[in-house]
C-alpha cells in the first residue's frame, strides 16, 4: 500500500477516494477520525489520507489526483435529463436520481 494524497479534510479526502474507486483503482482513507484527536496527535498526523492498495497502479492514482485538482467549479447548474431536477455544476450525478448529468 502506498499514500497518494493528503486531504485538507475528510470530505476532500472521501471525493478523492471515490473518484479513484471509479477508475478502477482500489483506495482506503486512513486517518479518517483523527482530527477529533487533535492536541494529542500532532497536526500534520491528523489529516486524512488516501491510500491505494496496487503499487502497479500508481501513475493512474497521480493522474487521477492531477485531474481531479485541475477541475475548478462549475457555476452553470445542470439539469438531469431523467427526472429534470436543477443540479450544481461540479455534480456529476443527479442529487435526486442519481443518473449521469449531461456535459
Amino acid at each position: 500500500m502506498k499514500c497518494v494524497y493528503t486531504a485538507a479534510n475528510l470530505p476532500d479526502a472521501q471525493l478523492l477516494h471515490d473518484l479513484l474507486e471509479q477508475a478502477g483503482i482500489a483506495a482506503h482513507i486512513f486517518n479518517a477520525n483523527a482530527m477529533g484527536a487533535l492536541g494529542e496527535l500532532p497536526l500534520a498526523a491528523a489529516y486524512p489520507q488516501v491510500w491505494i492498495a496496487q503499487l502497479h497502479q500508481e501513475a493512474h492514482a497521480h493522474a487521477v489526483i492531477a485531474s481531479y485538482q485541475q477541475r475548478g467549479p462549475a457555476l452553470a447548474q445542470r439539469i438531469c435529463g431523467g427526472c429534470t431536477e436543477s443540479n450544481p455544476g461540479e455534480f456529476d450525478l443527479c442529487w435526486n436520481c442519481g443518473q449521469t448529468l449531461p456535459a
